[in-house]
């Protein structure tokens, strides 16, 4: 069985998994957008305060700093770091041939922690909580990548 076909149920975990982490970040820049809206400010351009159909009253403050939208710029960055390690990782990991039951600990705990990770930002949880989180996926990238490397030297 080819390793990368959904036949094979750990590529099929990856690709599960991968795609919810895909579509959480995509929801993250929806976010600001979202937080930006309801403020009606926070926006990062000179051209953003322009008047506009979407813009019809603006002001020099629409460019001011807004820690409510920098928060959710500030999610949206570090999902935007941590994403493609996860999904690099997770090819190199599903290349590797791990059994199913180990893939989906691998595969959905990293989602499950980045899922904590975002709840402990969003709420203002404190660093120990949030970075807590990060911990857990950040070990999980690694543990991912260590196994690959390890199964491609031993081989």
């Amino acid at each position: 069985m080819d390793a990368f076909t959904l036949e094979n149920p750990v590529f099929r975990t990856y690709v599960i998994a991968a795609a919810l982490a895909i579509l959480k970040m995509l929801f993250h820049a929806f976010l600001v957008v979202y937080r930006m809206l309801r403020v009606n400010g926070g926006f990062l351009n000179p051209e953003d305060a322009r008047k506009t159909f979407g813009n019809p009253n603006p002001s020099p403050q629409q460019l001011d700093v807004n820690d409510y939208v920098e928060r959710a710029r500030r999610i949206h960055r570090n999902e935007g770091e941590n994403t493609p390690l996860f999904l690099g990782a997770g090819l190199l990991f599903v290349a590797a041939g791990p059994t199913p039951a180990f893939a989906a600990v691998m595969l959905y705990g990293y989602v499950l922690a980045r899922v904590a990770h975002f709840a402990a930002y969003a709420t203002a949880q404190s660093h120990e909580v949030r970075a807590s989180a990060y911990s857990v996926s950040a070990l999980i990238i690694a543990a991912m990548a260590l196994y690959a490397l390890y199964t491609a030297l031993t081989l």
